[in-house]
């Protein structure tokens, strides 16, 4: 490519402040040095360097050439780089962190399937419902879910996952289905952390403040209390999909069901992401698909 002749030699005239030099670094001749670099002058009609006896400095004009064309040669590395990086085998220790619940359910058995298609690689794998800092962490990777809030970090979608709000036969025999929002408040919530419910209403997000006997911070103890009659409860889609599907805990307020939550694969801002990261990410992109379909929107991803 005749725009790309010179430009090497530019670079190492520039940096070396010498023909000779220059042609040691890059294997050629000083007569090819020079000739290369008067044809690049010629076709940019202008003087890149001064040249006495004794130096060759850059002009104005070679300086800001310069200065674009290493910048053009630094990028040509990293781009040979990325792609040795991405055709090489993940090695190495590859820390994860995934929330407790999600994480046992669906991360951390995929992630048993990744380590062994990958014997060079180890996982260490954190399950915690505390948002660890990955850059203090020294984490290379977290599961989260729901709504980001650390802008530092680089986000890929994996899946989505689905809120349902249910409850058992047998309490609904006893106390009546709610048909509106407002009704909610005649039941008995069985709360979360929170005091409040994410809902959809005319397609506006709509938090609905919501009462009840028990409180707990366990997914699996909620569904229990569901289960038992206890009343009514809201959940992500891997704690009840399969009683629902059984009939064991039957769906209500299904018209205000809430937008679906995104499940990402954060990380570092990294200049290039390491082949273990991209090959994690990539497998359970694909995996959490096939095996552990949430809803039909992650296939959009």
């Amino acid at each position: 490519m005749a725009r790309w002749d010179g430009i090497e030699e530019c670079v190492a005239v520039a940096e070396t402040r010498s023909f000779t030099r220059a042609a040691e670094r890059l294997g050629s001749s000083v007569a090819n040095i020079s000739r290369q670099i008067s044809r690049l002058e010629d076709r940019l009609d202008v003087q890149l360097f001064q040249r006495t006896t004794r130096s060759v400095t850059l002009t104005d004009d070679g300086r800001i050439y310069y200065n674009h064309c290493r910048a053009l040669l630094d990028g040509l590395v990293e781009a040979e780089q990325a792609i040795g990086e991405r055709l090489s085998e993940p090695t190495g220790r590859l820390r994860i962190t995934a929330p407790l619940s999600y994480g046992e359910r669906y991360i951390a058995p995929l992630i048993a399937e990744f380590t062994m298609h990958h014997p060079r690689l180890e996982i260490d794998l954190q399950l915690t419902n505390q948002r660890l800092d990955l850059i203090e962490s020294g984490i290379d990777m977290a599961i989260r879910v729901g709504v980001l809030e650390d802008e530092r970090l680089v986000a890929r979608p994996l899946a989505h996952r689905a809120q349902f709000v249910c409850a058992s036969p047998d309490y609904l025999a006893r106390f009546g289905q709610p048909h509106t929002l407002a009704e909610l408040k005649n039941h008995s919530c069985l709360l979360g952390t929170l005091d409040h419910w994410r809902f959809t209403d005319q397609g506006e997000r709509r938090d609905i403040r919501v009462t009840g006997r028990l409180r707990c911070n366990s997914g699996p103890a909620l569904r229990d209390a569901a289960l038992n009659g206890l009343g009514i409860v809201q959940l992500p889609d891997y704690y009840v999909k399969e009683d629902i599907q059984a009939g064991r805990l039957v769906t209500v307020l299904d018209a205000f069901a809430p937008a679906e939550e995104g499940v990402w694969a954060l990380y570092p801002p990294n200049r290039h992401l390491s082949p273990k990261v991209r090959a994690c990410i990539e497998w359970l992109r694909r995996r959490l698909k096939v095996e552990y379909p949430v809803s039909g929107a992650d296939q959009r991803l």
